[in-house]
């Protein structure tokens, strides 16, 4: 059931980055700009998630950078300070990473080009994240965090994510039309990138078949959405 409605979430995110904010950013600017702020937001993420990947193997305890990636055993693991801090900052800035985009997207959606998808994409990023969040508190557990650890890690990402949402989209009002294009476009290139590498594959490395069948309904749920509301 977790896996099904974090493939939900994500066919429902696949549907605003390229109807809402790729065709406004094609839109509003050139194609040139839009296209290259789709792929600058791509190896952005890329590169983050590389140096994440990196900081994390550091901890004794952990096989990646997701919350989840616990070795066995992991609290009986001997881990020094500096270890267990590197480990933290991996954690809070991979999911701060994966959050700002989807919340970018969030503010777009409520904006004047798309006030019907927002509600719905926000449903949609609580529905996806939420499972996610959850396991990531298990994981976190299992690794010998503690209660007030696992609440201080997604505190921050909870005021790092909101923080980033609405100085974003004032900022598309002062920023000229090319550059209102690539930063529209850089936020969907940074969700798919994020779709790619996090979501899908923790829906379908956990789930049955039918996590495809809630990918479709959910993309389909939100294109609708979008076209009896544009």
């Amino acid at each position: 059931m977790i896996a099904a409605v974090i493939a939900f979430g994500s066919g429902v995110l696949v549907s605003p980055l390229t109807f809402e904010l790729m065709e406004e950013a094609f839109a509003e600017g050139s194609p040139t700009f839009a296209i290259g702020g789709f792929l600058f937001g791509a190896v952005i993420y890329v590169a983050v998630v590389l140096l994440l990947d990196r900081l994390a193997e550091r901890s004794p305890r952990r096989e990646g950078r997701d919350p989840q990636d616990v070795v066995p055993g992991a609290q009986r693991v001997p881990e020094t300070k500096e270890q267990a801090a590197v480990s933290g900052m991996a954690l809070l800035v991979g999911a701060v990473i994966d959050g700002i985009p989807e919340n970018t997207a969030i503010c777009v959606g409520l904006g004047a080009e798309g006030q019907g998808l927002g509600p719905v994409l926000l449903g949609a990023v609580l529905l996806g994240n939420v499972p996610e969040i959850i396991a990531s508190a298990v994981g976190m557990r299992e690794e010998g965090r503690s209660r007030a650890y696992v609440l201080a890690v997604w505190g921050a990402v909870v005021i790092a994510c909101t923080g980033a949402t609405v100085p974003g989209y004032a900022l598309l009002g002062d920023l000229s039309a090319n550059l209102v294009g690539a930063l529209l476009a850089l936020t969907a290139g940074g969700i798919l990138a994020m779709l790619a590498d996090t979501m899908m594959p923790e829906a379908f490395a956990n789930g049955e078949p039918v996590v495809a069948l809630a990918t479709a309904v959910g993309f389909a749920c939100a294109f609708l959405l979008s076209h009896l509301t544009g």
